[in-house]
């Protein structure tokens, strides 16, 4: 890892360029865990996302559709999100690097990776399905910035460690760092289009999916995700409201009013209020100046040019607001 070019980066942690993206010594240190020892299966279902485009969401979704009961006595009343699905990075937090394999098939994991650094168990087609989520990079900028300002304390005590910057950067510092790329598994636009161009050649395997249209649209959304994941709902299931139930006990509203949400932290040490905030579409606004907007989205358009990738139009802002926050 030493030799690897670093940068400054944001949030505020030292990262390391490999294969084209910009990672955290953790991540390095995963990634090759999870590639030497993880060992994928053909029911595995990972869900993909770049850090802060909506995983909270995506896993509390996928996690209920395997779980078709809203009861009281749903995990999500006594878990956060990020608890009962773990991320593929931590495959080498215990000493074997199997901190995975005593879990039933199917499974379901997530991971933040970029799909050409996914296991190749994964990505050959023989370990089971990926659903990824896209969002809007200026909305994905703005809530990685109010999502720092949270979590300040816990990096401040990876700086402590040797792995991030104990100064807060001023939001045009941020900006800066994530036109650049400067991210965590960034650039976004590249993780989003590694997953867009392998959801097109293999629909079977890879199910893309943006944000916004999971906001306009959340029960048709989740049905989608059933259906790829194998575990489509029921006509009886149907009937009786489960797929409304569902949306309704992961919507951010109800998902945030949790106690379970309003105290506790991951095994990171991040509070699990700090996953919570309120999820719409354009609120990048409040923060980021026109020419800033303008800006952003001429790297992006740059770089997708010939892709037949978008992300959210700005005509489509106003549509997306005017539907249920979740």
């Amino acid at each position: 890892m030493s030799s690897l070019p670093t940068a400054p980066g944001f949030p505020p942690l030292r990262l390391r360029r490999y294969a084209g993206f910009w990672l955290t010594d953790r991540t390095l240190k995963f990634l090759g865990a999870s590639h030497a020892r993880f060992s994928p299966r053909p029911t595995d279902v990972l869900l993909v996302s770049f850090p802060k485009t909506g995983t909270t969401w995506l896993k509390a979704l996928a996690f209920s559709a395997h779980l078709p009961s809203t009861g009281a006595d749903h995990p999500l009343h006594r878990n956060n999100p990020h608890d009962l699905v773990g991320f593929l990075e931590l495959a080498g937090e215990d000493d074997d690097g199997l901190i995975y394999e005593g879990i039933p098939s199917p499974r379901l994991l997530a991971a933040h990776l970029p799909y050409s650094l996914l296991p190749h168990g994964i990505t050959d087609g023989s370990g089971g399905r990926i659903v990824y989520v896209c969002r809007d990079p200026k909305d994905t900028l703005f809530s990685f910035w109010h999502f720092h300002e949270k979590t300040t304390a816990t990096l401040q005590r990876m700086a402590d460690d040797g792995g991030a910057s104990s100064a807060m950067p001023t939001f045009e510092e941020a900006f800066e760092l994530f036109c650049k790329g400067q991210s965590m598994a960034g650039p976004q636009w590249r993780h989003a289009l590694e997953y867009w161009e392998a959801s097109r050649l293999s629909p079977d395997q890879v199910l893309f999916l943006r944000y916004e249209d999971m906001l306009r649209d959340p029960e048709g959304s989740l049905r989608k995700m059933a259906v790829f994941m194998g575990c489509p709902f029921s006509p009886e299931e149907e009937e009786t409201g489960v797929v409304r139930d569902i949306v309704e006990l992961c919507s951010l509203g109800m998902l945030k009013g949790l106690e379970v949400n309003r105290s506790g932290r991951t095994m990171l040490g991040l509070k699990n209020e700090a996953f919570f905030r309120n999820g719409t579409v354009g609120d990048w606004s409040s923060c980021m100046t026109p020419a800033m907007a303008a800006r952003l989205d001429g790297i992006v358009a740059e770089a997708l040019e010939g892709s037949m990738l978008f992300f959210l139009k700005e005509k489509s802002v106003q549509q997306a607001n005017a539907k249920p926050e979740n």
